[in-house]
């Protein structure tokens, strides 16, 4: 088995880049939200960035950020309401080419859970299925399935750590390495949480 690959070698724009990737993780480590702004300087000022959330679906929606107002708002529930992202920005694979860079790098969401705020938020989405539209028996499919969830992480103990992979790109514009596209996603080793059940 070959080794792991090493993170590339820093060149000036590779250092560059990458302190734009520690100005993120320090910006998601403070959660100041009077520095919210102070962060959206790290992004294009322009409708064509595209900023995809972990709960993303579909281009546009609430965590498929199209546009610096709606990245702004992801940033800043993020802030609010995520975990500690842990981003590795010395482990980042950084690749160049002329004005633009991508990169790839690892990353974990921690967040520390009682079991009683996770069976406090599981009857509250328990309420909200037998409040739903669908069938009788797809309600108790989902009570059982959600329930059974909630009871297994919570066996797991306080602390969920969640391994997440981020890759984004930049541009270089007016002298300064701004990121024009980024995704957080979850790894998934079992059936996504999202189905579609049409032909489509």
């Amino acid at each position: 088995m070959s080794p792991d690959p090493q993170p590339l070698t820093d060149s000036p724009d590779a250092a560059a880049v990458r302190a734009v990737l520690q100005a993120l993780q320090d910006g998601y480590t403070h959660r100041d939200l009077e520095q919210v702004d102070t962060v959206m300087s790290l992004f294009v000022a322009d409708e064509a960035l595209e900023v995809i959330g972990t709960g993303a679906e579909s281009r546009g929606d609430e965590e498929w950020c199209l546009g610096t107002a709606a990245t702004r708002g992801l940033i800043e529930s993020d802030w609010r309401h995520w975990g500690d992202l842990r981003l590795d920005v010395a482990g980042a694979h950084i690749h160049l080419a002329g004005d633009v860079a991508w990169l790839a790098t690892q990353a974990t969401v921690t967040e520390q859970i009682e079991p009683s705020a996770n069976f406090d938020e599981y009857v509250g989405f328990a309420r909200e299925i037998l409040e739903g539209d669908s069938t009788p028996e797809m309600k108790l499919l989902e009570l059982v399935r959600t329930g059974t969830h909630a009871l297994f992480e919570s066996a797991q103990g306080e602390a969920y750590i969640w391994p997440l992979r981020f890759t984004a790109v930049l541009i270089r514009t007016g002298g300064s390495w701004r990121f024009h596209q980024m995704q957080f996603s979850y790894p998934t080793t079992r059936f996504p949480d999202v189905r579609r059940t049409d032909s489509s």
